[in-house]
């Protein structure tokens, strides 16, 4: 299952652009014998300054047809990390060929984008940077295929 993050703006080289690539690069070696990844980053930008409706269409044309759609919202489901693995194992088991998951802009997601969503994940209750929600998204994602994987790297 093909792994994308389509986010709202553009990452510029610095130290939340390493530690991403970083943790995208071990997803991709610990996932591929899992049947999961490579990971894809879509960015898209609103440079007309159009609001949440405008980033909601360009979020949308960016969408593998068909795709699991997960977006990051605090209002979603807080989940432990083997649950978080567990449904991404599930989406891949029910023959799921994309996992997209969708990071808004400064102002969140569209209401309607967010409501099209097959599910909604939340970091907590608190509202984290979109780029520092890549970061921690990554991170998840490598988390992810280390559980699933029987890898150390995931403590409980």
């Amino acid at each position: 299952m093909k792994v994308h993050i389509c986010a709202v703006g553009r990452l510029r080289a610095g130290p939340e652009k390493t530690l991403i690539d970083d943790y995208i690069a071990r997803f991709d070696r610990t996932g591929r014998g899992l049947s999961l990844g490579p990971v894809s980053v879509l960015e898209v930008d609103d440079r007309k300054g159009g609001g949440m409706a405008a980033e909601a269409a360009l979020l949308r044309r960016a969408l593998p047809q068909g795709a699991v759609v997960c977006a990051l919202d605090e209002r979603g489901v807080v989940e432990r990390s083997p649950e978080f693995a567990n449904r991404i194992a599930d989406w891949r088991d029910a023959g799921r060929s994309d996992l997209v998951f969708v990071i808004g802009g400064a102002d969140g997601i569209d209401p309607d984008l967010r409501n099209e969503a097959d599910h909604l994940l939340s970091f907590g209750a608190m509202v984290w940077p979109h780029m520092l929600v890549r970061a921690m998204l990554a991170e998840q994602l490598y988390r992810a295929a280390s559980i699933l994987s029987g890898g150390p790297y995931h403590r409980v």
